[in-house]
């Protein structure tokens, strides 16, 4: 068994609000289990974690998945060096595909983290 152990991080906004901690807090008891324990899946197992748990979006962007019932649930992150996973948004999904406007919101908050990252160097 690889030992990786990543560093689960949320990413937040210069206002200082964390869109993903706020998408989780806002889940049903249930939901938020399902989700974490996917998380913590992740956490264990970065990028070798496959479907149903996670799966690969676009250019790096990859969703956490749960499901309870109907309900569909994701939250978006992607990695960082040092073993960090930045969680970026969620939503609870209510077509077949993934919105567009949700993986562009990621990849805009991933912008805005690396800048940030690469200033403080």
């Amino acid at each position: 068994m690889h030992n990786f152990k990543f560093e689960v991080i949320f990413y937040d906004k210069p206002n200082g609000e964390e869109p993903a901690r706020t998408f989780l807090d806002s889940l049903d008891a249930k939901m938020f289990a399902k989700i974490i324990r996917a998380i913590e899946l992740i956490k264990a197992g970065g990028v070798i974690i496959r479907e149903p748990y996670s799966k690969h979006l676009d250019d790096g962007i990859f969703e956490v998945r749960a499901q309870v019932g109907t309900s569909i649930t994701r939250v978006l992150y992607f990695f960082y060096v040092g073993q960090r996973i930045i969680l970026t948004n969620g939503f609870t999904k209510k077509t077949q595909k993934t919105p567009a406007t949700e993986i562009e919101l990621a990849k805009k908050y991933r912008t805005e983290y690396l800048e940030r990252e690469e200033n403080k160097n």
